[in-house]
């Protein structure tokens, strides 16, 4: 079992490096906004990217879940149909959805919020969506089949163009917020142009009408199912923005981002996850290995939440003094981005049973949880209320995907360890804010904060040593 978990630790590993790298140079763009940028313009940007978050759902059509299903079994069809089919049907839907929106920018206007002199900002919000969209299989494709060196460099090359479009149009050519999109544009054509050579080596123009039956009946519902779970991601900055103001947003944007750091671990598991639990789905002791996966996911996502948020006052330097005052939701945005880890660590069973017909009432009642929380709260704690709604929600997703997993692909979870890894966290926290209180604000607190939970780790036995030595040694 530890030698599958290695692999899985490998593969999380190379696209850890990459991802980081991506994610790195694209935080630096936060920073750099929040001296360039006043924070009434940001909250327009945060606001047209939290829309583009959620018309991604509907230009993917869910294709790309529905790909790595299918093409991980060939149950029905051959490689390069069960490639070219749901390539073209992201293809075309993204092809209409695109125009209609760059024809008809003032239609979209009340929704972006963003007011009749910014209308181009719609157009290239059109172009963004199509290019992102049909890169989805052909990025599936490079993941599933283990290209993941070629998926990294595609990856870095993109938000290299997209900083360095940032810093030249914005420093060089004095452009506002317009910089900002053009630049995604420039990164997004060129990963297109890049992703050419594998779109045209698996496309073939068949029509096998029982694989496409079975694609969409696989993938429709994560388009209600992701629409919910982008809602509960962003939903929170239209709502602030009609509950207070556009530099609100702004802050609020700003310091939630930190949250990329446990939201990033979470992204790069399930670059690595996906493939690994669907290679290995008829392994006989599959639900061991996944049962032990899990505890270790949310050992690491307890350890990057506590050790990021005990550093806070230090991290929080690189922003703009105006954007310092709402760094006290991040704690809790990364607490929560553990319960979407959580969620991603459940999902083998929906795959496997083709139970995705549940996942638009788990999430769609999240996002619902998210809605109304956020209407509840803001208007009594501002900031920290839209960051305790998003926990909310989270912990909602991770519960009901829980129980409807557990109910078609039953797994025996390390409870215990689980519940050991949660009161490690709260207890080391807590002893930090202590002596935080008693000394004042210095790193060395904060290492004291990240030893306790270390310590406490080690005593609760929630890990045995010698099975970290043999994971990090491979021995």
């Amino acid at each position: 079992m530890l030698d599958k978990i290695k692999k899985l630790s490998k593969d999380t590993l190379v696209y850890g490096v990459s991802t980081m790298v991506r994610r790195f140079l694209n935080f630096i763009l936060v920073p750099f906004y929040t001296n360039f940028i006043p924070p009434s313009e940001y909250g327009i940007i945060a606001n047209i990217f939290a829309y583009i978050a959620i018309l991604n759902v509907l230009f993917s059509i869910g294709m790309e879940s529905g790909y790595f299903k299918f093409a991980s079994t060939l149950e029905v069809g051959n490689k390069k149909q069960n490639f070219s089919l749901p390539f073209f049907s992201v293809f075309i839907n993204s092809l209409v959805l695109s125009s209609i929106i760059f024809l008809l920018p003032e239609a979209f206007e009340p929704v972006f919020g963003v007011g009749p002199g910014y209308l181009v900002l719609i157009q290239y919000t059109a172009f963004i969506l199509f290019f992102d969209a049909i890169a989805l299989v052909p990025f599936a494709f490079l993941r599933l089949n283990n290209k993941a060196k070629v998926f990294a460099a595609f990856k870095i090359i993109n938000v290299v163009i997209n900083v360095a479009m940032n810093f030249i149009l914005i420093m060089g050519f004095g452009m506002g917020i317009e910089a900002i999109l053009i630049s995604n544009v420039a990164a997004s054509g060129a990963t297109l142009i890049l992703l050419l050579p594998t779109i045209l080596k698996n496309i073939e123009f068949t029509f096998n009408r029982e694989l496409f039956s079975e694609l969409f009946r696989f993938s429709l519902p994560y388009i209600p199912a992701g629409i919910s779970a982008n809602i509960m991601q962003v939903i929170n900055r239209p709502i602030l923005l009609y509950l207070t103001d556009e530099k609100t947003v702004g802050i609020f944007t700003a310091n939630y981002k930190l949250g990329i750091i446990m939201m990033l671990f979470v992204t790069v598991f399930d670059f690595a996850w996906r493939p690994f639990f669907l290679n290995h789905a008829k392994e006989p002791n599959a639900k061991k290995i996944f049962a032990k996966v899990m505890t270790l996911f949310i050992a690491v996502g307890c350890f990057v939440t506590l050790t990021t948020s005990v550093f806070l006052p230090e991290i929080v330097q690189i922003f703009g003094e105006s954007y310092r005052s709402g760094y006290y939701i991040v704690p809790l945005i990364l607490f929560a981005y553990i319960f979407n880890g959580i969620y991603v660590n459940l999902m083998p069973g929906i795959y496997f049973e083709k139970k995705t017909k549940y996942l638009p009432l788990i999430t769609g009642g999240a996002a619902l949880i998210n809605v109304l929380a956020n209407i509840a709260l803001i208007p009594l704690m501002g900031m920290m209320g839209s960051a305790i709604a998003t926990l909310l929600s989270y912990i909602s997703m991770a519960a009901g995907l829980f129980f409807v997993a557990q109910k078609f692909y039953p797994i025996k979870y390390e409870y215990g360890k689980i519940f050991m890894l949660f009161i490690s966290l709260f207890a080391s926290f807590g002893i930090f804010l202590s002596l935080e209180n008693l000394f004042g604000v210095h790193w060395y607190i904060g290492m004291a904060g990240v030893i306790i939970f270390s310590l406490l780790v080690l005593v609760l036995k929630v890990f045995d040593p010698r099975m970290i030595m043999r994971l990090a040694t491979g021995k």
